[in-house]
């Protein structure tokens, strides 16, 4: 095969490649955040099972903009240059009613503090509330939305996909798939102590809170279409939202001795459950969607 025929070979496949991504935008947008986490989730991995040496925090700051970057990636070849700014647009996208403001940067963590509270023997040993605190979690929340997951993972999962979902299988359906898909995304965390596992765990942990998680990131993703729906489409505000639910996890949580990986998902199951059924009656299930937007 002669130069000038391998370089048409290699441009035919490159053409089927795109082609192939741009007649099946979703199921490559998921492969492309998989893959880019899921790899760069492996040093991390490593190193807390003590396979490797160093600290890898930065890896797994980075591991969280797998959606992201997927987002950018797909947008960039089925939508070009406008898809982008349309995207960037609606990352930036922070007007909203007060209200919207208020449920997402107040009541957001309250669910979990509830969920707690509602746990027997959860209250025990709570170091109560300083005026320290307040300034950790305003310190701490600047930290999580920009590196914690909401920035990395929110335009994908609600910036790309969820449109995308909606508009083929209605608000319902296409938040269980994203659902399961966003849990699943997770699975590699389950194997360090962000998920309750990690050196000196088994089969027992995982299969006592994977379950628990799967519920939680359901009724957590229903709460954050409907706020999707109901601000405009607004990944801002999803972004807001994923760091209400985060920050507590590291400003408030260790105010509860008591509370453990296994307890804290519990809490959550139990505020945003409550939260996503109320939502599921109230709007009848559509989640504030709209068949025109996104």
């Amino acid at each position: 095969m002669n130069t000038s025929t391998a370089a048409t070979s290699s441009m035919t496949t490159e053409n089927r490649i795109r082609q192939s991504m741009q007649q099946h935008p979703l199921l490559f947008f998921f492969l492309l955040a998989y893959a880019i986490s899921w790899i760069l989730s492996i040093p991390y991995i490593l190193a807390e099972w003590g396979l490797i040496q160093g600290d890898m925090t930065i890896v797994f700051v980075l591991k969280s903009f797998g959606p992201f970057a997927a987002a950018l990636i797909m947008t960039r070849i089925t939508q070009g240059q406008a898809g982008i700014k349309a995207l960037r647009d609606r990352i930036r996208q922070w007007r909203a009613a007060w209200v919207w403001y208020g449920l997402i940067l107040l009541v957001i963590p309250a669910l979990i503090i509830i969920g707690i509270a509602v746990q027997p023997g959860k209250l025990a040993g709570f170091s109560g509330v300083t005026p320290t605190v307040f300034v950790t979690y305003l310190f701490t929340y600047v930290l999580v939305f920009f590196g914690g997951g909401p920035l990395g993972e929110e335009p994908g999962w609600r910036g790309y996909a969820l449109p995308r979902l909606q508009e083929q299988h209605g608000p319902l359906t296409g938040t269980l798939i994203l659902s399961a898909l966003w849990t699943c995304w997770h699975l590699p965390d389950f194997l360090t102590s962000a998920q309750g596992g990690g050196p000196g765990t088994g089969w027992g942990a995982f299969l006592t809170n994977f379950p628990i998680f799967l519920l939680l990131v359901t009724f957590l993703a229903i709460l954050f279409t409907w706020i999707y729906n109901a601000c405009n489409g607004s990944v801002f505000m999803t972004i807001l939202a994923h760091a209400s639910v985060n920050t507590p996890q590291v400003a408030i949580v260790p105010l509860f001795p008591a509370v453990d990986t296994t307890a804290l998902n519990l809490a959550a199951l139990i505020g945003f459950g409550a939260a996503a059924i109320l939502l599921l009656i109230f709007t009848r299930g559509r989640l504030g969607y709209q068949r025109q937007m996104g």
